[in-house]
């Protein structure tokens, strides 16, 4: 019995027309080679299983190769391999540096592959940087890493850096296909792109998931075989939700979640997968964006079908449920009830066509009901019955009577023909809850009672508008500026009384008052209790057009920036003994 060998290795690429999804790569590589334009250091980097180490290698053994030798002949003995993750040290990298210097005994380059480069240690990536800049004319290192931005700015500026991409869906499908066929594996082409789908990018990855799936199946891989040795939903079960989301059948929706759970999925990945789904379903509604669908040709169909069936703003709609849900799973307690509402939400955004619309204050109707009569559709009466009609319309005819009553004796004899009925009287409707005996609250004197409240309340802020602005001089105000500093000073406000008191306020034009303050802080301090000496200024100065102005000048942080030679002269003038005591404790002004 031979020894089983792993697809991966089994179907590692040899050249580099077999490596998968890297063409622009291998194309560089290849023309360098050919032109003798290969650099002395080689930085490979991108996501784990995209083929890295493998063009490392395919790239060792073709710079060898002449015209007297083939391409695929061995020099193993010119290729060394480094696993960074458990060589690290700076011990190890001087041992790579003592066999650099080595010519090669046969074939004309000595090849260095350092895996995982982004395992160096600090010193080790330091020890290695001469080595690296000006190598021997033999020596080629080839650096690979999944991670570029843990290596030092010092090593990448002395590589060339290619940067590899994931693996397409249909790369990767594609060269999946190939090994099937060469194993004889019969696969349809769903289980391959479900099998590509979860690989994520990664060709090894993706392999080493094909070899496990036909260890279960052997002679046939489908679409359920994958699905079920995967343990993830296919598209299918996704088509099958949203038909019953747009059916609106919340019961069956509450089974089929639960049937879910009972077969070991996880709600998480569910609401993640279902919101993908509705992005799928939007993309295949515009033409331009149907090829960003990563799916096979009989999925397509099917997608582009169900599609037909849900409108753009009900699918944007979803995401953003469906998103949300995501976003808030982990930090629910209630995990299935926080999955199962939003699966109701969902239900239900089908079945109207447009999210709920917000309510009237009383909570009860919906206000777009009384916009318009264009507005009474039958979607936004939804939770209003027959009686409660009757009776609203029982409460509303009074009061639209009231109101043209009302507005016909107050409106002059020439208007009274063209008064139309007030329009807030359609607005002014009580809530569906009230009984036909509350229209005495609309009766003629209760309007007539608001009417004049409204009048009331119009005068006096018509007669608030009307400030008065006497003229003042800037000694009063700088007087009463002084005034207020002391009282809040008194009341215990020092920190704000010496901020005022830090500059004489100055008159300006138009009734502004200038100050002048050495630094931010306290001009921020003063802003935030402006209100209080300005209301006082206006009160006692009996003028309300009254601003303040506050700036900040240098040359007044000039005057309270004291050198300590400075501090030392005014406390020296408040008390004289201060010499005595620099002079008996020996002390330095500093």
């Amino acid at each position: 019995m031979e020894p089983f060998l792993v697809s991966a290795r089994k179907f590692r690429p040899k050249t580099f027309k077999d490596v998968v999804g890297q063409s622009s790569i291998t194309d560089t590589l290849e023309n360098a080679i050919n032109k003798n334009h290969l650099a002395s250091a080689l930085l490979f980097c991108g996501p784990r299983g995209v083929g890295k180490t493998t063009c490392a290698r395919i790239l060792a053994k073709k710079i060898n190769a002449t015209e007297n030798t083939s391409e695929f002949e061995d020099f193993a003995f010119n290729i060394f391999e480094l696993d960074a993750a458990s060589n690290n040290s700076v011990e190890d990298i001087r041992s790579l540096i003592d066999q650099v210097r080595i010519p090669p005994q046969q074939g004309k380059y000595k090849v260095y592959i350092i895996d995982e480069v982004h395992m160096l240690s600090q010193s080790a990536f330091n020890a290695f940087l001469k080595t690296l800049e000006e190598p021997p004319a033999h020596a080629i290192f080839i650096l690979a890493t999944t991670e570029k931005h843990k290596i030092i700015p010092t090593i990448l500026s002395r590589c060339q850096i290619y940067d590899f991409k994931r693996i397409t869906v249909k790369d990767a499908v594609e060269h999946l296909k190939y090994i099937a066929e060469q194993q004889q594996i019969e696969a349809d082409e769903d289980a391959l792109h479900i099998i590509a789908q979860k690989a994520d990018g990664a060709m090894r990855d993706a392999l080493s998931i094909f070899d496990r799936i036909v260890s279960f199946a052997p002679e046939k891989l489908t679409k359920e075989v994958v699905a079920e040795n995967l343990n993830v939903l296919d598209y299918e079960s996704y088509i099958e939700f949203t038909e019953l989301i747009s059916k609106g059948a919340i019961p069956d929706l509450m089974l089929a979640f639960d049937d879910l759970l009972d077969k070991g999925f996880d709600g998480h990945h569910f609401i993640t997968g279902l919101a993908s789904h509705f992005r799928d379903l939007l993309i295949c509604q515009y033409q331009s964006t149907s090829s960003l669908l990563e799916i096979s040709q009989q999925g397509r169909e099917l997608y582009q079908q169900q599609s037909k069936l849900v409108s753009r703003d009900f699918l944007i709609d979803a995401i953003d449920l469906a998103n949300d849900c995501d976003l808030n799973y982990k930090s629910s307690k209630n995990k299935r009830l926080f999955v199962e509402l939003c699966l109701m939400k969902l239900a239900t955004l089908a079945l109207s066509g447009e999210k709920k619309k917000p309510l009237t204050n009383q909570g009860l109707i919906p206000t777009a009901y009384f916009k318009s009569s264009a507005a009474h559709t039958p979607v936004e009466r939804i939770d209003v019955s027959i009686e409660e009609r009757t009776a609203t319309t029982a409460v509303t005819e009074p009061i639209k009577e009231a109101v043209q009553i009302e507005s016909e004796v107050d409106a002059p004899l020439e208007e009274k023909s063209e008064t139309p009925i007030a329009e807030e009287a359609v607005e002014v409707v009580p809530s569906i809850n009230i009984a036909p005996k509350s229209v005495s609250a609309y009766s003629l004197s209760s309007i007539r009672k608001k009417k004049e409240h409204l009048e009331e309340l119009n005068s006096n802020a018509k007669e608030e508008e009307i400030l008065p602005e006497d003229a003042f001089e800037e000694a009063k105000m700088q007087e009463l500026w002084a005034q207020y500093v002391e009282e809040i000073e008194a009341k215990g406000q020092k920190i704000l009384a010496s901020n005022l008191n830090s500059d004489i306020p100055k008159l300006l034009k138009d009734h502004k008052i200038w100050i002048e303050l050495p630094n931010d802080t306290m001009k921020k301090e003063i802003e935030r209790s402006q209100s209080g000496v300005l209301n006082f200024l206006k009160k006692e100065l009996n003028n309300y057009a009254i601003s303040l102005k506050i700036t900040v000048s240098e040359e007044v942080a000039k005057q309270f920036a004291f050198t300590p030679e400075e501090k030392y002269e005014k406390l020296r003038e408040k008390n004289p003994n201060v010499d005595l005591l620099r002079s008996k404790l020996d002390l330095d002004i500093s």
